[in-house]
């Protein structure tokens, strides 16, 4: 019976989506228009020349329709660490219609050795519609209401591009340097070419130091970025946990990975963020009360999905299994009596919550032992009020008191010590004292941002090193990491429209369809590296005893800490460049 109740869930499934259309594109497609004051076609047409190419800085989003205020340069020294990933940003501008353009660059080369071509990649920077932080959380029905602009932020898949007369195309790259590199400059060329453009080059050149970073997956640094896979079978018309849509799924992921990620987000019931997102969640298992009032579970989509993560993906840290504290206290189950889907309706503390809750998870922890994941497994909540916590941990401990359990929300001394993994807001503080026991007893301490903190963030608006920024303030005050809640929770139209209804732009994800990386998401594996290098650099000079440089990189790193922000919306830019200094010359 179970089997083919998945069967039919499936079956449905499948049949709400249609093949591809322009409405969700993965290829080519038209950003939109920008209403905005911009230069005038008489300014465009005062250039010396029909095109310009110059290096920019990776700490500016360039406004499509304005020659870009930057001083041309045609040479960019970068340095990197062994196994690092950096980023440069060069900028294209024209007053005439440019045809496929397209970009390539050589190998770098250092004598006889060489960082090949194939371990950097060139994307065109494309403009998506944002808006502003306004009052942070909070609805918006009406998007007319909210100043908006298209602003660079995608970084495009498409090895060609048109480029229209009287605007500014931005070109970022990114470079991962192999940890077998000998250290030295390495140098080469980037050139930009098109159809009716002849080719314009600029030098690049990278130190590499005598140093190593480590692989992601061996990165010290807690990272927890939500996923959405309900929001992929959506945008690429594929049925939900179909091999066409872990197909599609797969690079997403591997993305995610790459960055360091700790986490598998799974959802054991039906909505439990209450259809916030675009795409709701659905429950990853199925509950089915029978007829003689027994309870039976079906985990095949969940156990498909974290195969998928753990096996294929390399995420294996944590299963987050959410939540037993929905935003509606509603929970779902088939009922074989009424042959339909039922709802139970209770609270923490009452006698059916604990009944529905109490049952499937004495099943659950059966299950997970048998697949060898249940010390990998989490019992999740996010933001939910004290005693409705307590009342949960209750039933969680109850039915097996080896579960793990977390929170994503304010910090309560009550029930920390019952919480292995604890994410407070930015802002909140974790007392010293209960800081070090929580380490000390192997449990994860973070923190996280969301539409509330119009800084540090993530929006498509927010400044391109405020990335950077969220990843160091992390070591700055002591935590083990960084949680958002949305990595790829994507609008109707996430490639030209990163507005929301309920939240400033770009707040539900920050990779894009195809799949496309951002600016913010590179900054923020940046920041993400740095914090690495912090640690590095911090377990050496304490080993040498070297007390003036590890004194200069602690006062450096402790201007990151929540206290020592000042009224003002501190220069994110100036203060991650500093500390990049600093990390590459110890």
């Amino acid at each position: 019976m179970k089997a083919l109740l998945v069967s039919i869930l499936l079956g449905l499934g499948a049949g709400c989506f249609a093949q591809q259309t322009e409405k969700y594109p993965l290829g080519n497609y038209q950003e939109l228009t920008d209403t905005k004051p911009h230069d005038s076609k008489e300014t465009w047409m005062k250039m010396n020349a029909p095109a310009a190419l110059s290096w920019g800085t990776t700490d500016m989003r360039y406004t499509k329709l304005n020659i870009p205020d930057v001083k041309k340069s045609t040479r960019i020294q970068l340095k990197a660490w062994k196994g690092e990933r950096v980023n440069a940003q060069a900028v294209l501008w024209t007053r005439n219609d440019l045809n496929h353009v397209s970009v390539a660059v050589s190998d770098l080369k250092n004598g006889k050795s060489a960082i090949p071509s194939s371990a950097i990649s060139t994307h065109f920077v494309r403009y998506v519609m944002t808006d502003e932080f306004g009052q942070g959380c909070g609805h918006r029905p009406n998007k007319a209401e909210w100043d908006s602009l298209i602003v660079a932020d995608a970084l495009d898949i498409n090895k060609t591009l048109d480029v229209k007369a009287c605007s500014t195309q931005p070109v970022w790259i990114k470079i991962w340097v192999p940890s077998d590199a000998k250290a030295g400059k390495y140098k080469g060329t980037l050139t930009v070419s098109g159809e009716n453009l002849s080719p314009m080059k600029l030098q690049m050149e990278v130190e590499v130091l005598n140093r190593t970073l480590p692989e992601p997956k061996d990165w010290a640094f807690y990272l927890d970025l939500w996923q959405n896979p309900y929001a992929v079978a959506r945008y690429y018309q594929v049925p939900l946990w179909s091999q066409a849509h872990f197909d599609a799924m797969r690079p997403i992921m591997k993305m995610l990975a790459d960055a360091g990620q700790r986490t598998i987000t799974a959802s054991i019931m039906h909505k439990p963020w209450n259809g916030q997102t675009e795409d709701h969640f659905d429950s990853m298992i199925t509950r089915i009360r029978k007829i003689d009032g027994t309870w039976e579970y079906d985990y095949a989509v969940f156990d498909k999905w974290v195969s998928f993560m753990m096996d294929e993906i390399g995420i294996d840290d944590m299963i987050c299994c959410y939540t037993m504290i929905p935003w509606a206290l509603r929970f779902d189950y088939y009922d074989q009596a009424t042959n339909r889907i039922q709802f139970v309706e209770a609270k923490p503390g009452d006698k059916a919550y604990t009944e529905y809750w109490g049952t499937f998870l004495k099943d659950f922890a059966d299950h997970l032992r048998k697949k060898g994941w249940f010390e990998k497994t989490a019992i999740s909540m996010d933001e939910r009020p004290m005693e409705a916590m307590r009342e949960a941990i209750k039933v969680i401990k109850q039915a097996d008191p080896e579960f793990k359990i977390t929170l994503a929300g304010n910090y309560h001394a009550e029930i920390q010590e019952d919480l292995h993994y604890l994410c407070i807001p930015f802002g909140q503080k974790f007392p010293d004292d209960v800081l070090a026991a929580r380490k000390s007893k192997g449990q994860i301490s973070t923190y996280y941002t969301c539409c509330v903190e119009p800084f540090p963030n993530l929006f498509t608006f927010s400044d391109p090193a405020e990335a950077a920024w969220t990843a160091i303030h992390a070591v700055a005050d002591n935590y083990e990491g960084y949680l958002r809640w949305a990595v790829n929770s994507w609008t109707a139209d996430p490639l030209r429209d990163s507005r929301f209804r309920t939240w400033p732009a770009g707040d539900t994800y920050s990779i894009y369809p195809g799949p496309r990386s951002s600016i913010r998401f590179e900054r923020l594996v940046e920041g993400i590296q740095d914090c690495e290098k912090i640690r590095i650099l911090r377990k050496e000079l304490e080993s040498e005893k070297a007390a003036g440089k590890l004194k200069r990189l602690n006062e450096e790193v402790g201007k990151f800490k929540f206290d020592n922000i000042s009224g003002s919306k501190p220069s994110a830019s100036t203060m991650v460049n500093r500390l990049e200094e600093i990390l590459n010359s110890l």
